[in-house]
């Protein structure tokens, strides 16, 4: 009998577990290597997230602060957003919103209202065009739109015997566009309170125009931006798509096969064949408003260019959000106002050069130098002509520097 066996079965077995002993300690010895690294990525996590919820916060929720509080509040109150400005204030005296109301230095209003205006319309006026003003504002009732004029030529007190005169905004600042008082007074915090801003221009006719009417269409249509049709019989009219459509009650497209102006067709889809208003008579809804706000330039005052961009405010679809009210329109006058009209000639020029990708760093330069400055109407078209070329330059070059932005216009509709 072989004593030798047990011996080597128990040295083998001694070995085994003499080799399986240590893989606890390399398991205990790979844990704590990997510390390190876990805990700096839980840190870059909670970190990020932090970024996260605060952009979030700051684009869907106005621009709100998580105000530290006090360990005796409620746990409730530890994640309350509160808006930029108002964290130290207490909730209940926050007014977030304005209006153009006027109130009595002292006692209750003279006329106690049943309702606030919803809707505001804002003018640039100059005292030559009153008695066409006037027939504009009977047109807007004061119970439901704020009325706001802005004068051009500082002339105020030349409207104080108009009986509306003493129930509406009078904002006054020497030779001055309607952009550049928009810009200035119409923020869309401030004209938060109404549902649609009308930025009209002083030489329109209005004899076949009723703003009820034309908000209900507007509001059964789904526009979020519009404007009145114009009547071409008796008005100066630059773009196809802004003329009267007979028996109709809105359309959303024009077809202008032959011209003069931009050739558009049944399956063109950028303005000025389809989403597009003039800045004549432009009505935006809340939302496009706060949107059209921000793509005014401070320093550009006479807005050209910016009734082709008008597309990526309309809330969705630009081909079906902006639309052009046939039922209710307008007779555009073409007055000398402000430096005057435009002239067809000029709005052509203008037509040819409307979109930002086609047009050279100086085109807008060249066209102004055949217009000799002999006045100071044409001295406003040649500055009209280099803001144009301003405000395209600068929409290339956001467009080129925002590596974040996707252009929501390139995506299909049914995408959108």
């Amino acid at each position: 009998m072989n004593t030798d066996i047990p011996h080597r079965q128990n040295l083998l077995c001694s070995q085994m577990v003499t080799d399986k002993m240590p893989e606890p300690k390399r398991k205990r010895s790979f844990m704590w290597s990997c510390l390190p690294s876990a805990i700096l990525l839980s840190a870059v996590f909670f970190i990020g997230s932090a970024f996260l919820v605060t952009d979030y916060k700051e684009r869907f929720l106005g621009g709100c602060n998580l105000y530290p509080i006090k360990a005796t509040k409620p746990k409730t109150c530890e994640y309350e957003c509160r808006a930029n400005g108002t964290e130290t204030l207490p909730r209940g005296i926050v007014s977030r919103t304005t209006d153009m109301e006027m109130r009595p230095l002292w006692g209750p209003p003279k006329k106690k209202k049943l309702k606030s205006p919803t809707n505001l319309l804002g003018i640039a006026v100059g005292i030559k065009q009153k008695k066409n003003v006037n027939e504009i504002v009977k047109k807007f009732p004061l119970t439901d739109f704020a009325v706001m004029l802005f004068h051009y030529d500082g002339n105020v007190n030349g409207w104080r015997d108009l009986e509306w005169s003493n129930s509406v905004v009078h904002v006054s600042a020497i030779n001055q566009t309607k952009w550049w008082f928009a810009k200035r007074f119409l923020h869309p915090d401030v004209v938060a309170q109404y549902d649609y801003i009308f930025l009209w221009d002083e030489d329109l006719g209005v004899e076949n125009f009723h703003a009820g009417r034309y908000l209900s269409i507007v509001k059964e249509e789904g526009l979020q931006i519009s404007q009145p049709a114009i009547d071409a019989g008796k008005s100066e009219v630059h773009y196809k798509l802004t003329e009267r459509e007979i028996s109709s009650k809105v359309h959303r497209r024009a077809i202008n096969l032959r011209g003069p102006g931009r050739r558009c067709y049944e399956d063109s889809m950028e303005p000025p064949c389809t989403g597009f208003v003039e800045m004549m008579a432009p009505v935006f809804s809340r939302a496009s408003w706060r949107c059209a706000w921000h793509m005014i330039q401070n320093d550009l005052v006479h807005a050209w260019g910016l009734d082709f961009q008008l597309g990526y405010c309309a809330q969705g679809n630009r081909t079906t959000n902006i639309g052009i009210v046939d039922s209710e329109y307008l007779i555009h006058l073409g007055l000398p106002t402000l430096g005057g009209s435009s002239g067809t000639k000029i709005n052509d020029e203008v037509e040819k050069q409307s979109s930002p990708d086609k047009i050279l760093p100086n085109a807008g330069k060249t066209v102004i130098s055949a217009v000799e400055p002999s006045d100071e109407r044409n001295a406003v078209r040649r500055e009209s002509f280099i803001e144009l070329d301003d405000f395209k330059n600068r929409w290339k070059k956001a467009v080129r520097e925002d590596e974040c932005w996707v252009d929501p216009l390139q995506i299909p509709p049914q995408q959108n």
